[in-house]
């Protein structure tokens, strides 16, 4: 995503496993914000979520998860989890840049109040 409008450090992970791994080595810094699908192999976002939230290095990481799902129990259950923010996977491709400049853009100003659940679905504004 080198076409963002901001600078930034892109690091990806293409399983759930290889993501906490990566999180748990000491050296590494950590992210600002950590982007989560929560439909990954080997270990999926609600394990990676709650492995997370327990840790006490990690606990405090600005999590936003990604999904193709709606449903409002899942929604809830990411909420009472500790995920700070939700986002709809959009269908196409310019419009899932566009959100996670957004999210990232109202993050690192501080826009969105942590644990507030007015905020943690995150959609484009005009959408």
């Amino acid at each position: 995503m080198n076409d963002l409008s901001m600078k930034n450090k892109l690091t990806t992970v293409h399983d759930g496993e290889k993501l906490m791994h990566l999180l748990n080595n000491e050296s590494h810094v950590l992210p600002d914000v950590l982007f989560l699908d929560l439909n990954m192999p080997r270990k999926n976002g609600f394990e990676c979520l709650a492995e997370i939230k327990r840790n006490k290095r990690l606990k405090d990481l600005h999590v936003v998860i990604f999904s193709t799902s709606f449903e409002q129990e899942v929604v809830n259950q990411l909420f009472e989890s500790g995920a700070q923010h939700f986002i709809r996977k959009p269908s196409e491709f310019t419009q899932y840049k566009k959100i996670i400049q957004y999210t990232i853009e109202e993050i690192l100003n501080d826009t969105f109040s942590h644990n507030n659940r007015k905020v943690f679905v995150i959609s484009l504004p005009g959408k």
